[in-house]
């Protein structure tokens, strides 16, 4: 599973970050965790508000900080 984080590295990009990692760790996922800080990036995904959580290549979440439990559905 390929999880990226779109977003310039503000304070909500990094709560997303420990949230996404802390809900794949409890669901025991295998995955790989890659952060998009480059606009024109982000922007391709369609993203007009980070953070934003991407999950195989398709927008689950994005101008919003997700829940740990939140992420966890996303993620399952």
């Amino acid at each position: 599973m390929k999880i990226q984080i779109l977003g310039t590295g503000c304070a909500k990009c990094q709560k997303l970050t420990e949230n996404t990692e802390a809900a794949a760790k409890e669901l025991g996922l295998q995955y790989e965790l890659e952060k998009v800080k480059e606009i024109a990036q982000i922007m391709a995904f369609g993203v007009m508000m980070t953070p934003a959580l991407v999950v195989d290549g398709q927008v689950k979440v994005s101008g919003k900080v997700p829940s740990v439990e939140e992420i966890k559905r996303l993620l399952a």
